[in-house]
């Protein structure tokens, strides 16, 4: 049996839920890299250490991470549209708590919070987009919304830079918090229903033991794991970098520090618009997005050479040059695993892809300050984060050979959608 139906374009209610999913990842990273923007004032007023930092800048990961196999599991068991739904509530007030307490444990709890709330996105995502659009418009969808996650830290590191020199850090929590919850009537009325692409209702759904009883399924786990690495070591750490080793005031970190997102949300847009022309005169998908992630993860480990070089200017132009070669790999991981997987398992896997993948995000914060406690010096935690990018390009150009949707052997569940 044969449920749903595809047509030549979207409705038009389709494009505006992608742009709200959009500005809810704008909205996502701008709330989980809020805390690295004031790491140099929070480090100040309560006294903490570069390992104290490194556990706090750590710790939205902890549950983040861990909780992707529960958000994987949710949207493949209810409507995806209202577990992100709850999940962005609970991540906004969570961001606003966060500007209401303090001291270091806290702090810890409401990073934690924030971490696990926001677990729900990119299963929410992917099995959004695998279940309402096709093959060709589905990368496409995925690069905004990575365009989107590339604008948050953007955004907030400008913003959040400016903000918090002439008013503190605290407020600007508690504005970030309550100014996104208007966006939760607006994805009430505009998120998508009905049925979706056709898909059998008889199609089996897989267990988490098939899933990873895949090659390819570990493929996208290490890929993930190297990418986010590099991107858990920018967000997190160079605002700290261009305040305490290259010596810019909060004003400049907020103006240079958003630069090499706004370079890398360039290049994935770009790269999207090159992807999906590729793509629709003929290319092979596979082909396409396994040559962006692997050139563009490989050519972003330039930016070990950041920290030996003594001109800030070039030093900037280097890190700039980097920021833009990871920009080229990023949109393509999630479209991979999405046609891998099809609509019945996008959320589980997803879910798992991201709880692996998001490691990183525990291990290169803690890293670095453990790091910088010790050595006081910030090029080994630059050498560790190229040599993980090198390795994540190693991964995607020579672990995947195809992508096409897999035939899941596991019994049939239905899913509410």
């Amino acid at each position: 049996m044969i449920r749903g139906g595809s047509s030549a374009r979207p409705p038009r209610m389709l494009w505006y839920a992608s742009i709200l999913l959009v500005v809810s990842i704008i909205i996502n990273y701008i709330d989980r890299g809020n805390l690295a923007v004031a790491a140099p004032l929070i480090k100040t007023e309560l006294g903490l250490s570069s390992s104290s930092l490194g556990i706090l800048l750590s710790a939205f990961f902890w549950t983040y991470a861990s909780f992707q196999l529960v958000s994987g599991w949710l949207v493949d068991r209810y409507n995806p549209n209202w577990v992100l739904a709850g999940g962005f509530l609970l991540w906004s007030l969570g961001t606003a708590g966060t500007g209401l307490i303090g001291g270091f444990e806290s702090l810890l709890v409401m990073r934690l919070l924030v971490g696990m709330a926001e677990s729900v996105a990119y299963p929410a995502y992917s099995k959004i987009l695998a279940t309402y659009f096709d093959e060709n418009r589905r990368g496409l969808v995925n690069s905004w919304i990575d365009v989107g996650c590339k604008c948050g830290p953007a955004l907030g590191t400008f913003a959040g830079g400016i903000l918090m020199a002439h008013f503190g850090w605290r407020p600007f929590f508690v504005l970030l918090g309550l100014g996104a919850l208007p966006w939760l009537p607006f994805w009430a009325k505009w998120m998508p229903h009905g049925p979706g692409l056709a898909v059998s209702v008889d199609q089996p759904r897989p267990s988490v033991g098939e899933i990873l009883s895949h090659p390819a399924a570990w493929v996208t786990f290490a890929g993930q794991f190297c990418t986010n690495y590099l991107w858990s070591f920018l967000v997190t750490w160079l605002p700290s970098y261009l305040v305490r080793e290259r010596h810019f005031s909060m004003q400049m970190m907020g103006v240079v520090g958003a630069l090499p997102f706004v370079f890398t949300a360039a290049a994935t847009t770009v790269t999207a618009w090159l992807s999906y022309r590729a793509i629709a005169a003929g290319a092979a998908p596979m082909r396409v997005r396994r040559t962006c992630s692997s050139i563009g993860l490989g050519f972003a480990s330039i930016i070990v050479a950041v920290p030996f070089i003594g001109d800030t200017e070039a030093a900037m132009v280097l890190l700039m040059l980097a920021a833009t070669s990871y920009g080229i790999c990023t949109g393509s991981c999630w479209a991979i695993t999405q046609t891998l997987a099809g609509p019945v398992a996008a959320g589980r896997w997803t879910g798992l892809q991201n709880c692996i993948g998001n490691l990183a995000g525990v291990v290169a914060p803690a890293v670095t300050g453990f790091v910088l406690q010790t050595s006081g010096h910030y090029y080994w935690a630059f050498i560790l984060a190229a040599g993980v990018a090198l390795t994540g390009s190693m991964v995607y150009l020579f672990g995947l050979r195809s992508v096409e949707p897999i035939k899941w052997r596991s019994p049939a569940v239905g899913v509410p959608i």
